[in-house]
């Protein structure tokens, strides 16, 4: 039986509006509660980063002629093209890019150029359909599909409509498509150690569940429950978040990685996974109004930030990694700011820009002398456009 998409009626998506407009959680202004907003030159200082960030992605990682890219600058990988999550990331830098205040018009046509290139990894030909690992043919040989992969991209899509001038129906149908391959990704064997969850990947050489292929399935359920007001979308959210809280939530407050069939733990705690579950959090008490799911982000916060700025963790773990945890830490700040969440980021994107930043390429060298990485380049891209953001737009940020 063909896989067919949840239709978002236009029923759903003004009752979804009515209900946010109506006020199911107030979101304040942000300039006006926080007291420290960043100032119209230090905007102006990271928009102009932002661009030259993203001149070098263009420049160094780009393909103009298929609208995909490199993997790493130089080229070392025997496939001509990246893998979905890192082009994933390069099209939210350019969202993000996109976003700053001034910035639409010039760079409107790349992000749909973008949108348009990422078709290239989409199977239809599954059940339900998703986005694979890699390009399909004829660029590509596809590959297997990723729950995490797919979960970035809807998030981008769900973008793409909060940053649509009267949103954009089509995109909020492919998140929707994405969001029901992710609930197929849901472990259903009761004899596995913590049942349930949503494996990392579909490949049969991997059957971990990890706090990234729940956690930002949650918010995907979570913005599109507060978009069309489905039930379903705010059930299957609830049943991912309290699934991470309950197997992956370690004893000092943070979030491990992911739990394998074995029962044994991977107790890495990226930046990310915090990040995704302060979203999750933030997005469930817009949701519900119970402030136990805000309390919890903002815990998560605040020890994360404690954590990761103690013995220079930011520089042990990637880039990429830590523009997920600034944006959720951002969009936090719209329901209880606190400058503290900005001024992470910005010593952070100060420390890499002093640290590894090469002023003649623009090129992010994190990895020194060794190619560098189209992930790591794009998340640079994003925290630095994110600081150029004004402070009322955060909520646009997923």
């Amino acid at each position: 039986m063909r896989h067919r998409p949840r239709p978002l009626s236009r029923r759903h998506l003004l009752a979804g509006t009515a209900a946010l407009t109506a006020g199911l959680v107030a979101v304040p202004s942000v300039a006006a509660a926080r007291g420290s907003a960043p100032s119209a030159d230090d905007l102006g200082r990271h928009a102009r980063r932002a661009r030259r960030t993203y001149d070098a992605l263009q420049h160094h990682f780009h393909d103009p002629g298929t609208g995909l890219y490199l993997e790493t600058y130089p080229r070392t990988e025997a496939n001509p093209w990246s893998y979905v999550w890192p082009f994933s990331q390069a099209l939210v830098g350019t969202q993000v890019l996109a976003g700053i205040r001034g910035h639409h018009r010039r760079y409107a046509p790349d992000v749909a150029a973008r949108f348009a290139a990422l078709e290239s990894y989409w199977n239809a030909g599954t059940e339900p359909p998703g986005y694979d690992s890699y390009v399909r043919p004829p660029l590509g040989h596809g590959g297997d599909k990723f729950y995490d992969d797919n979960e970035w991209n809807a998030l981008a899509f769900i973008q793409r409509h909060l940053m649509s001038s009267g949103g954009d129906r089509a995109a909020l149908t492919r998140a929707a498509e994405i969001f029901d391959l992710v609930v197929h990704g849901w472990d259903t064997d009761p004899d596995h150690p913590c049942p349930g969850g949503v494996f990392w990947t579909q490949a049969d050489w991997s059957r971990d569940r990890n706090t990234v292929s729940n956690a930002p399935g949650a918010e995907v359920g979570l913005h599109l429950y507060l978009l069309t007001g489905e039930r379903y979308y705010l059930d299957w959210a609830l049943r991912m978040y309290e699934w991470v809280r309950g197997c992956l939530l370690a004893p000092n407050g943070l979030y491990w990685d992911s739990i394998r069939l074995d029962g044994s733990i991977w107790e890495a705690q990226f930046s990310y996974n915090q990040g995704v579950m302060i979203g999750a959090g933030a997005l469930l008490y817009r949701a519900t109004g119970e402030p136990e799911y805000l309390d919890q982000a903002r815990d998560t916060a605040t020890r994360a930030l404690a954590h990761y700025a103690a013995d220079d963790r930011y520089f042990t773990q990637p880039a990429r990694f830590h523009a997920i945890f600034f944006a959720n830490l951002l969009r936090l700040g719209t329901l209880r700011p606190d400058p503290a969440y900005y001024d992470a980021m910005r010593a952070y994107a100060e420390q890499a820009r002093a640290r590894v930043h090469d002023p003649d390429t623009g090129l992010y060298r994190f990895t020194g002398d060794d190619p560098v990485l189209l992930l790591e380049q794009a998340g640079m891209l994003r925290i630095e456009a994110m600081l150029a953001w004004h402070p009322d737009d955060h909520a646009m940020l997923t």
